[in-house]
């Protein structure tokens, strides 16, 4: 099974909310998950992302690929 750790999209219309999740890479955007691991609020300011590193230390020590955006927002 191949894990990727990417973001959900929560939220309403034109007011995006998203979760870190890590999930089978197979499954869409929005299906099912293995474990959320924290979230991502980019409509207040400043931004607000929480997440959990130490589960997401052991994600990608596993093999869990990181999305673009995920790299990008937990650096």
């Amino acid at each position: 099974m191949a894990t990727v750790i990417r973001l959900t999209r929560l939220g309403r219309k034109k007011q995006p909310f998203y979760r870190i999740v890590v999930t089978d890479s197979r499954k869409r955007r929005d299906g099912g998950f293995i474990e959320s691991i924290g979230y991502y609020n980019p409509m207040v300011e400043p931004e607000v992302i929480k997440f959990d590193a130490e589960r997401l230390a052991y994600w990608k020590g596993v093999g869990a690929k990181l999305s673009d955006r995920v790299a990008r927002i937990t650096k």
